[in-house]
């Protein structure tokens, strides 16, 4: 599930950076990369950032409370066995800091044949860089290399920073009727876990279309 991504900002970015569990601590100094963002570049994620994931999860969660989507901003994150499959399968990137800690990271599947954005997510204090959009880029070129075609996701329809923003990368809603059997199961498994509460369609863009940062 997608909709977690590109969220506010909580807190203005300075020389911080949050590690799981702990409270905004100062590092020194930022390093500046890739297109003037702190950190980078884009790695594959390891089994020692799992606990680090499930802390940008939780945190990339709290603005829907603030928008009255609490089920969503109190869901849990992603379990450590999921994350491990994602690993294993190497569907798994992360942007880290500076100390080489995440603070976002994507995860790809693969349905009805073509990769999927499982989840997106950015640590809100780190909004507004385009994180995010740099990890889509490169699950798109990991998906062209293997000369797939498309992108697809799920995602909240009415929230600012998920159905609308994805309308502003290129995506397209897909129709309920021509959704194929594996993206209609996902919106079932949806459905049935309460996010339904809320529109929510599915989404996809043709890579070939696709246009990078």
């Amino acid at each position: 599930m997608t909709g977690l991504e590109h969220v506010p900002a909580l807190v203005t970015r300075t020389g911080y950076s949050i590690e799981p569990g702990d409270s905004v601590r100062r590092r020194e100094p930022i390093r500046v990369g890739e297109l003037g963002r702190p950190g980078g570049p884009i790695r594959l994620a390891r089994e020692r950032d799992i606990a680090a994931l499930q802390e940008i999860e939780r945190r990339a969660g709290a603005p829907f409370a603030e928008i009255g989507m609490v089920a969503v901003a109190e869901d849990e994150p992603p379990s450590a066995e999921l994350l491990c499959e994602f690993l294993v399968g190497e569907r798994a990137w992360v942007w880290p800091d500076a100390q080489d800690q995440p603070i976002g990271y994507l995860l790809l599947g693969i349905v009805d044949g073509q990769p999927h954005i499982d989840q997106v997510s950015v640590d809100p204090a780190y909004s507004g860089l385009r994180i995010g959009k740099s990890l889509i880029d490169h699950a798109v070129s990991w998906a062209k290399s293997r000369g797939l075609r498309e992108l697809t996701l799920t995602t909240f329809t009415e929230v600012p920073w998920n159905g609308p923003y994805y309308e502003r990368l290129g995506f397209t809603y897909i129709p309920v009727d021509d959704e194929p059997p594996g993206l209609r199961a996902v919106r079932a498994e949806e459905s049935a876990n309460g996010l339904d509460e809320w529109p929510r369609a599915c989404m996809r863009v043709d890579l070939t279309s696709w246009v990078y940062d």
